[in-house]
């Protein structure tokens, strides 16, 4: 799907300095991104950078492609303390519930997307040490999202067009959401 970003959103659609998180239409986002295999002093700087960035977007996730990196990395923050995912495998998956979901990526586009209820999600920690979780709601919701983003998929490829709507990410915050 070729998304047409409204003239007056094109401003958020800007990869510099300032806002290092990639925008479609960047290839990157739609590359499959490889294992980490190395664990050291600069995957933890990128755990960290990628929670840094995802925090001053005001995310909830953020993938390693979204920071033009191409390796499976994901960090989430569904709660208290952010987590980082390396290698994340959804093991399990039960249920399906219907939720609206935006993309750093996409700033500004929202939309409704199935998505399994509860997961089972098996990774590595920073320092390669494996973990895994169980979660349910919000919390699956988002590690689903970020999975896809490490195989080159966005959520506009799952949404249900029809519930496809531009709103201010700004605004949005504001009312709550």
């Amino acid at each position: 799907m070729d998304v047409v970003v409204p003239p007056e959103f094109q401003p958020l659609y800007v990869t510099d300095r300032d806002h290092p998180i990639v925008k479609i239409p960047e290839p990157v986002l739609r590359k499959k991104a490889v294992e980490v295999t190395k664990f050291g002093k600069r995957i933890q700087q990128l755990g960290d950078n990628m929670v840094r960035l995802m925090k001053a977007a005001n995310g909830v996730g953020l993938a390693g492609p979204q920071v033009g990196v191409l390796e499976r990395i994901i960090v989430i923050h569904p709660g208290k303390k952010p987590i980082v995912l390396v290698n994340p495998v959804i093991v399990k998956r039960e249920g399906e519930e219907i939720g609206e979901e935006g993309c750093l990526s996409i700033p500004g586009l929202y939309g409704d997307v199935k998505r399994s209820e509860f997961i089972e999600v098996e990774a590595l920690t920073l320092k390669g040490d494996p973990v895994a979780y169980e979660m349910e709601g919000y919390a699956a919701r988002i590690v689903q999202h970020e999975v896809d983003h490490l195989d080159g998929i966005l959520f506009i490829d799952k949404v249900d067009l029809a519930t496809l709507h531009w709103m201010n990410p700004n605004e949005r915050l504001r009312e709550g959401q």
